[in-house]
């Protein structure tokens, strides 16, 4: 992480900007989203953790699926924009609804929780190994993690390093970004404890021409049994784990 830098005021300024240019954006809508709703089958009454919730859509879309939801973020300014959101749409919006922490010291007790829900999270810590081990711990034993996280072993990847070089003046949108690819995101769920039970990805897209947008192929999307075979080489990674009832 570079010196210096706060990251929890960077992200409320980040969450902010973000909504400030389009108040009405479905935060839920995500691709990546779409993985977890794929998977995560019936949540009616079960203790689901949302770790980096942001600006709480799908906090809000699982309340209303049944769940016993709690949403964590490390910036206050999405919480309270989540809040807000609540308050308008007439859910609950209690003080346990949404919750500030830290994904490296979540602030909850052991074994709180059925599954814990992480998209997008663990590239913007520190200390990735240490996030997912919280999440282990606040999990109870045979209660799972559904967790989503950039992949760079691909073409997306390649145009990475081609910007290294070609623009080294460029800056990542987000205050703090790490690049990985899959194994080593593999290796921060087993490490913590985690066992792996099924793996999936989503966008997968390439960077034909520089300087213009990737180009995507939605066919690869809706297939689910080539979209799983070619998952080590998608955009988001997806892991589904389980923890061990004995642990």
């Amino acid at each position: 992480m570079p010196e210096g830098i706060d990251l929890r005021s960077e992200y409320d300024v980040w969450h902010q900007r973000v909504f400030d240019s389009d108040p009405d954006h479905a935060d839920d809508s995500s691709p990546w989203y779409q993985l977890v709703r794929e998977r995560l089958g019936d949540v009616t009454g079960l203790r689901v953790l949302e770790v980096a919730c942001g600006r709480g859509g799908f906090v809000c879309d699982l309340r209303r699926r049944g769940a016993s939801v709690t949403g964590c973020d490390f910036s206050g300014a999405a919480l309270r924009v989540g809040k807000e959101r609540m308050r308008r749409t007439g859910a609950d919006h209690s003080a346990q609804a949404l919750v500030q922490g830290d994904a490296q010291g979540l602030p909850f007790a052991d074994k709180s929780f059925d599954i814990v829900i992480s998209c997008e999270t663990i590239e913007h810590v520190p200390d990735p190994w240490r996030a997912v081990s919280e999440m282990h711990r606040v999990t109870r034993g045979g209660g799972r993690l559904y967790l989503t996280t950039p992949n760079y072993l691909n073409f997306m990847g390649l145009y990475e390093l081609y910007s290294l070089f070609a623009h080294p003046e460029r800056k990542d949108d987000q205050p703090y970004d790490r690049r990985q690819w899959f194994p080593q995101i593999r290796q921060y769920v087993q490490r913590a404890g985690w066992k792996i039970l099924r793996t999936d990805g989503t966008v997968h897209q390439f960077p034909f021409i520089p300087g213009r947008n990737p180009v995507g192929f939605p066919v690869l999307e809706s297939n689910r049994t080539l979209r799983r075979m070619l998952s080590p080489f998608a955009y988001h990674y997806f892991v589904i784990a389980e923890k061990r009832s004995a642990a």
